[in-house]
């Protein structure tokens, strides 16, 4: 959620990727020696990547079994979805500060009444120029930068976001111009206002002064005070998105207790305080209007009126009991040790070492019959594009659109609540990954960079890949003559941002079977409400404290292309029937029949999970059918529980977040429509710069390049185990994409990693395995060593920061030094 960074729009991070390449000796690696498995004989091996088998037969004789990072491979193509460069990105920089229309002033001499640049980035190319050239012969994309601009040099602060090139800048050549065609505010040019161009002055002139007012009542019932000195104990923030309906800007704002040590316990601390403040005037404080407070669910319109009734002899002040930092908001170790804890638990290695190649420039993976191009950007984080199965594209484009944690609650902080994560970026928050935790310590790591007043900050290790096996086969059968069993080996592409007071786990797997999966996980602190009349609304899980209820809304945009771009959605339901048949002999019986329709138009295209799970969702090719004929495609189904947003016409959220009203939603693909929200669409909800109902006007879905906008999420009502973190064993939430009809068997047969035992009475007659690896090609095997991998987590980095204006690319450090 980001919650404290609202107020400060200087430390609104923005993003752009430079996935580098991760020396070997930055992080440890298994000291096991290899045993690599594509040694064996059989059809298979033939099919294997030459990428891949050229790299390891480059390698074999060299490598030790400690060497488990991916192998290098080439990219068939250029990645057109990737970062620019570093001096691409110091050219568009110094580019626009010479354009004097823009009147921008470096971010660190910039004020709240200066223009600066937000973010600077690539501008991904159109999906119709982009297959032009990934399946054709076309010549790249042209390549452009998206560039947020903050312009506060006027009484009406606003972003705007504009398109500048071609790339490399030329001064002969360069242009901007307002970026329109992806977003579709009513006013059409590219530009959404900003309602926190003056967090600063909020504070100094606003916050602070009334906290001195009332720094009487404070002391008396926390023995603390915000008052903008450096002793102040109390903190004020709140509301996500400020209240806009009837053309009016309101904002609530809550009394929090700091945290009294190290760790991050601030939103498990409030104090039930609340104070309500009308700023619709404009910038100017003096015109702000303050409209009152509230303390245990009585509302007072002055603090005149607060004051008496607080100081009164007559009626006494109920004073409710303070939120109390301490232990209980500890993440360190607590308790008795668990029995037999202190030994060391399972772990996995990779032998062989990676099974799986990486082009680091490219930044384009491989895995067994498996590809695809890695992108990173400022708001969403990871996207995933081009991915494919035995060279055919199952998906153009898969990746994390939008994040919505909506409250509610009986005081106006929690019903006020409804944060739209990108606002602060999943991108600048995906930090540096904790190996042998986060991800295996024999996991590939990968760098990812972003751009944030005038420097680029590099997290490093950031994303993993990884192989593993599952702890459960994915085949097995057992007869009395015999017992058949395949292991589950599927690959990883994982990174963890931290907004606020979560970390989301974003997790794409890619299985044997041509399955596909999405998840995503969270922890963390829960933002808390005080316990006060709140029983409606959470349980009370401590002392002072209810477990707000919240849901969370994840969007995800999958947009398939299953052989080709001409696909339709079939919807086959199990439904009950009764039906009389030739040998039933008259008499009706009771039972179940397939049901199998098509969604004709955009208009019927938004739904939700039927009941009892019984209607499956088929994205299929109608022009491809498999010698059966049926249809081939791929199924859509929930991996574990998804959610859409229970409130109905959200106060909070008016027209920003209509992704969030359904499980499943499809659309015709347009190029003007990529993304479901603009990272901004909370600084306007009545007209945001992208309104997703805007998306279905009744377009025809059959036989069209069809994207698909699925929602996974958790109904979250905090209890007791939330606390200190909540736990990302419940706070779980998938979805799978499976073959249907495409292959015309089982594809994970093809893995040798499987084995057959026959036996009778008793008595084993033969063992059959599959997995019969040999010295050849020289591929060296050896003994595996069990003894458990320690990482070295001293070596634990954090972010590197690059400056790229002034860009001095001989010493791209320059006065960086300062800068957090």
């Amino acid at each position: 959620m980001g919650i404290l960074d609202c107020l400060s729009p200087r430390a609104l991070v923005t993003s752009l990727l430079l996935l580098s390449t991760v020396t070997e000796d930055v992080f440890a690696r298994p000291t096991v020696e290899p045993k690599l498995p594509w040694a064996y004989k059989g059809p298979s091996r033939k099919k294997m990547s030459n990428h891949i088998r050229r790299a390891m037969g480059k390698k074999a004789n060299n490598e030790t079994c400690a060497k488990t990072l991916a192998k290098d491979i080439t990219a068939p193509k250029a990645n057109i979805w990737g970062a620019l460069s570093d001096v691409e990105t110091a050219g568009v920089v110094e580019w626009l500060f010479a354009q004097p229309e823009l009147n921008l002033t470096t971010s660190d001499d910039a004020g709240e009444w200066d223009n600066v640049i937000q973010l600077v980035e690539a501008m991904w190319p159109n999906k119709t120029d982009a297959l032009a050239y990934v399946d054709g012969t076309a010549a790249p994309p042209t390549k452009y930068a998206h560039v947020l601009l903050n312009n506060r040099a006027t009484e009406t602060p606003y972003y705007a976001d504009i398109l500048v090139g071609p790339l490399p800048i030329d001064n002969k050549t360069a242009s901007w111009e307002p970026l329109t065609y992806p977003y579709n505010k009513n006013t059409g040019d590219g530009k959404v206002r900003n309602l926190v161009a003056d967090s600063e002055s909020f504070y100094t002139e606003w916050v602070y002064k009334l906290g001195a007012e009332i720094a009487d009542i404070t002391l008396d019932l926390w023995n603390a005070t915000v008052m903008g000195l450096e002793n102040d104990t109390l903190v004020v923030w709140g509301i996500d998105p400020v209240w806009q309906e009837d053309n009016s800007i309101i904002r609530w704002d809550a009394f929090w207790a700091s945290s009294t040590d190290l760790f991050d316990s601030g939103t498990l601390l409030p104090l039930g305080l609340y104070f309500m403040t009308d700023m619709t005037a404009g910038r100017d404080p003096s015109t702000w209007k303050f409209e009152g407070w509230l303390y245990n669910n009585i509302f007072y319109e002055t603090t005149e009126a607060f004051r008496a009734a607080y100081w009164s002899e007559s009626a006494p002040f109920e004073k409710n009991l303070p939120a109390i930092d301490g232990e209980w908001a500890w993440t360190d170790q607590a308790g008795e040790p668990l029995p037999l804890d202190e030994y060391h638990p399972p772990e996995q290695v990779a032998p062989a070492g990676a099974r799986f190649g990486i082009d680091h420039k490219e930044n384009y993976v491989e895995w067994q019959d498996y590809s695809f191009y890695i992108s990173f950007n400022r708001d969403t984080g990871v996207n995933l594009y081009d991915i494919r199965y035995k060279g055919e594209r199952i998906l153009y484009e898969l990746g994390l659109q939008e994040a919505l944690a909506h409250y509610a609650g009986i005081d106006p902080m929690q019903s006020g609540t409804a944060y739209l994560d990108t606002f602060y970026g999943f991108g600048p928050y995906a930090f540096e990954l904790v190996q042998g935790y986060d991800c295996p310590a024999y996991a590939t790591y990968v760098n990812t960079s972003f751009y944030i007043a005038e420097t680029t900050h590099t997290h490093i290790n950031s994303i993993c890949l990884f192989e593993a096996t599952a702890d459960y086969p994915i085949q097995r059968h057992s007869t009395d003559t015999f017992v058949s069993i395949t292991k589950n080996n599927y690959f990883v592409l994982r990174s963890v941002s931290t907004v606020g007071n979560y970390d989301y786990t974003f997790t794409y797997s890619f299985f044997v079977d041509g399955s596909i999966s999405v998840e995503v996980r969270a922890s963390g602190y829960i933002q808390s409400a005080y316990w006060a009349n709140n029983g409606d609304y959470g349980f009370h899980i401590h002392d002072a404290l209810s477990g707000s209820m919240h849901d969370h809304v994840l969007n995800f945009k999958a947009d398939f292309d299953i052989l080709g771009t001409n696909n339709s959605v079939e919807l086959m339901s199990m439904v009950p029937a009764t039906v009389t048949y030739p040998w039933s002999k008259g008499k009706a019986r009771n039972t179940m029949k397939l049901e199998r329709t098509f969604i004709e138009n955009e208009t019927e295209s938004r739904f939700n999970w039927g009941e009892n799970g019984a209607t499956q969702v088929l994205i299929v090719n109608e022009d491809e059918k498999n010698k059966y004929g049926e249809y081939r495609g791929y199924r859509v189904l929930p991996y574990t529980g998804t959610s859409h947003l229970t409130v109905k016409n959200s106060s909070n959220l008016l027209n920003a977040a209509h992704w969030a009203e359904y499980d499943l939603q499809f659309t015709k693909q347009k190029d003007t429509e990529p993304r479901v929200a603009h990272a901004y669409n909370n600084m306007d909800t009545v007209d945001p710069p992208v309104d997703f109902a805007k998306f279905f006007d009744g377009e025809c879905l059959r036989k069209e390049d069809l994207v698909l906008w699925v929602n996974l999420g958790m109904h979250h009502v905090p209890h007791t185990g939330d606390l200190p973190n909540t736990v990302m064993t419940t706070a779980h939430s998938g979805i799978q994409f499976m073959p249907s009809n495409y292959f015309l068997s089982d594809v994970s047969r093809r893995t040798v990693h499987q084995i057959r035992i026959d036996y009778e009475d008793g008595v084993t007659s033969h063992v059959e395995e599959f997995n019969k690896f040999t010295s050849a090609d020289n591929i060296t095997t050896c003994k595996l060593d069990y003894t458990p991998v320690k990482t070295n987590h001293w070596n634990y980095t954090g972010d590197i920061v690059v400056r790229k204006f002034p860009f001095d690319p001989n010493n791209p450090f320059f006065d960086t030094q300062g800068i957090e």
